[in-house]
């Protein structure tokens, strides 16, 4: 079964943020957009390229009122670690939220549970609480955070825009379809 359109199920975790620990949970994703970032583990190879990406990128984000939360099944306290460590982590401004008990991993269907580890999913949450866009990646294949910006407008747009779809290759300001049956064959 697909997780689309469901709402995120309850959890509570710590998360390492601008030199502070925080609790995040299901709650903090509502009212707003929220994108939820896995990825395998700190202190690996892909896994910086794109946390770094995201943080080149965060600004965007929080223009559209979306706010950012990378997990793996590390420890906020590994988080923080990495993040003293690394000049590419040390940009990082969202949330770094740890999963060792594999809770967020297992509510979202993206855990490894024999190597203990996170895929890498992408997962795009409207302001009620509810999952939009999933992306799961193999190990070897880091994501672009441009693309996912461009996703989550076009999920803002079909949001705010009932009656209306984004084709493919969308992007802000481009033209959209309003599905009826007159456009049956002729696309």
């Amino acid at each position: 079964m697909s997780l689309i359109n469901t709402e995120v199920k309850p959890f509570n975790a710590t998360a390492y943020k601008n030199g502070e620990f925080i609790e995040v949970s299901e709650k903090d994703f509502q009212g707003k957009w929220s994108v939820v970032f896995f990825y395998p583990a700190d202190f690996t190879f892909v896994c910086p390229t794109e946390l770094g990406d995201l943080a080149d990128h965060y600004a965007e984000f929080q223009k559209l009122g979306v706010e950012i939360y990378s997990v793996s099944t590390d420890t906020h306290f590994t988080h923080k670690a990495w993040h003293d460590s690394s000049d590419e982590i040390k940009k990082i401004q969202y949330a770094m939220v740890g999963d060792p008990t594999w809770t967020l991993s297992k509510n979202f269907e993206v855990l490894i549970e024999a190597d203990g580890l996170a895929d890498r999913g992408t997962f795009v949450i409207d302001p009620n609480g509810k999952i939009q866009i999933i992306e799961i990646n193999a190990g070897g294949v880091g994501r672009d955070a441009a693309e996912l910006l461009r996703k989550v407008k076009a999920a803002q747009y079909v949001h705010n825009h009932p009656g209306e779809v984004c084709p493919a290759k969308w992007k802000e300001g481009d033209a959209t379809l309003a599905p009826s049956i007159d456009l049956i064959g002729k696309i």
